[in-house]
């Protein structure tokens, strides 16, 4: 099994965030289950995947496999009622890399970041910088699963 090892954070309003690379994201959910389990398909700016995740909190299972573009369009009706559009920046933080989405649609004015790490005792060291506002890495609400069958973002 594949895992993931990630803390999240909320961007504060008004927060300027560090230059990097961009591009939008669409995400459709195929199936959200009990307890963290989801089924999605996303295109991140051209490249299309499938992904399979299970659990909740900083450590979760993940599987992913890359679609082509014609796989992702015929899977993404089945996504309807389940999906959420943003804009995506990389930023550099030394030998981390922070993913900060800005939420479009009826989620705008939503920003996150993520960081992604190699172990546990790595993510415990972490101190985030000082655009990084309050860490929301338990909170169910503030998932991208949830996000997406939501009608407005969640209060801080």
């Amino acid at each position: 099994m594949a895992v993931e090892i990630e803390r999240k954070f909320l961007v504060p309003d008004g927060e300027t965030v560090p230059e990097g690379r961009e591009f939008e994201v669409r995400q459709g959910y195929l199936v959200i289950g009990p307890e963290g389990a989801e089924a999605r398909v996303r295109d991140q700016g051209g490249a299309c995947s499938l992904t399979v995740k299970r659990g909740t909190g900083l450590v979760r299972g993940e599987w992913e496999t890359p679609l082509t573009a014609e796989q992702f369009e015929a899977l993404w009706p089945a996504t309807e009622q389940a999906r959420v559009a943003k804009t995506r920046r990389l930023v550099q933080l030394g030998r981390y890399e922070a993913v900060v989405d800005t939420f479009h649609g009826r989620l705008a004015g939503l920003r996150t970041v993520e960081v992604e790490f190699t172990d546990q005792q790595d993510a415990a060291a972490f101190t985030p910088p000082p655009w990084f506002g309050a860490e929301v890495t338990d909170r169910p609400d503030l998932k991208n699963q949830h996000l997406a069958t939501a009608a407005a973002p969640p209060r801080p």
